[in-house]
């Protein structure tokens, strides 16, 4: 029942809520309570290990990149082709380019949503990567320095524990 409740709560209230059980628990024991936090998209973002794997996935993904472009293109073309060449055409050659157009368009939509979708799923696995690398060092980084808690969701955080450089530093050895 408890985990029902919980569940239903508000994200940030359950985070509130574990960190104040955290300080009462250390203010109990009469020692001070260890708050550190991490912003995890900087470190999706600005890590070595994020550029190189921005960088592979550029070039993995670049060659479709230029034919789903070349693909726009030639629909773009055909579209003004046909607009110009609409009214000296026959009924039964117009209804056939349109629905050629309509093909392509069909096409390039077609192609532009697998592209899409196959760079979110590349990019998806590349952070996750990191995700993984980067909570092994926030563990480590928390034993070491005796936190309590690692948030890593705030509206502000004061700057004194922030840890998300020296994660940084760790993931860019």
């Amino acid at each position: 029942m408890l985990k029902n409740v919980i569940a239903s709560l508000p994200r940030n209230l359950v985070l509130a809520a574990a960190c104040a059980g955290a300080m009462a628990s250390a203010q109990a024991q009469n020692a001070p309570s260890r708050i550190g936090f991490v912003y995890t998209e900087r470190l999706m973002t600005e890590s070595k290990l994020a550029k190189v794997a921005d960088e592979k996935i550029q070039g993995e993904f670049s060659k479709r990149q230029k034919q789903v472009d070349e693909m726009i293109k030639r629909y773009k073309s055909s579209r003004e082709k046909f607009d110009e060449d609409a009214p000296k055409l026959s009924d039964a050659d117009r209804v056939r380019r349109t629905r050629e157009l309509l093909d392509m368009e069909k096409d390039v939509q077609r192609m532009q949503r697998e592209f899409n979708e196959d760079l979110i799923q590349r990019k998806n696995e590349e952070r996750t990567a990191i995700a993984q690398k980067a909570f092994k060092l926030i563990e480590q980084v928390a034993e070491q320095e005796h936190l309590d808690v690692v948030l890593q969701e705030s509206i502000w955080t004061s700057p004194r524990i922030d840890i998300t450089d020296k994660i940084l530093k760790l993931l860019d050895k």
